[in-house]
Formats: structure tokens, sequence, C-alpha cells
């Protein structure tokens, strides 16, 4: 089964939340790369997230498969970064989990909008 565009959007938003806070919620805030890799992340699924063609994209500049694209590689990094910026001693599990969360929801979309949706003009 797959998930719906419409859905990922609301996975996307709310993803980006939380890893942006992720970092206080599950305590590894040491203001190091195990930090860092969560916030710049969490802003980026929300930036391409809001220029995405789909039902939740502001600009609608962006293709679904580029999106997904941008989703799986994202949570390859995120799940490898531990082990890839040397940290895996300190904090490792949120960040596998959360990248392979990323990945799963890359894999497990529809490429195109549902039917009832009709693309926005960019302004």
């Amino acid at each position: 089964m797959k998930i719906s565009t419409r859905t990922h959007g609301m996975l996307d938003y709310t993803m980006g939340i939380i890893l942006i806070i992720a970092p206080w919620l599950f305590q590894f805030e040491r203001g190091g790369t195990e930090t860092w890799i969560f916030i710049i992340l969490g802003a980026g699924v929300i930036f391409y997230s809001l220029l995405t063609n789909y039902e939740l994209g502001a600009v609608r500049i962006l293709s679904m498969p580029t999106h997904l694209w941008l989703d799986g590689i994202s949570g390859a990094l995120l799940a490898l970064s531990p082990w890839l910026f040397g940290f895996a001693d300190l904090v490792y599990l949120p960040h596998l989990i959360f990248g392979i969360l990323e990945v799963g929801a890359a894999l497990m979309t529809e490429t195109t909008p549902g039917t009832s949706y009709t693309r926005k003009p960019v302004a």
C-alpha cells in the first residue's frame, strides 16, 4: 500500500519539526554534529516540502520524485551520520531510527499527487 502525497506532506512537516526538536527531546543537545545534523535536516525537510509540487507545497517548483529522492538521501545521511561523523559512541539510535523512517516514507509514497489535486500557478 502506498502513502498518498497529501499524507506524505503532513508527515513531512511533522518530521521536520520533530527533527528540529529531537536533540532536546532525546537529550543529546551537546551542540556538536550529533545535534546540528538533526536541526539542519529538519529545516531542510520543511524547506523543500514548501517547494514541492504536491497538495501541501507553497511554491510548487520541485517534482514529487525529486522530493522523494531528497527524502531518501537525507534519511540515509541521518541514519549513517553517527558513523560518518564519528559520534556513534555518544548517540546513534535516534539518528538511525529517524533516518530509516525517512527512507521508508520515501520508498512507500506515491510519485504523483491525487486526482483531486490541482496545481496552483507559481506567482
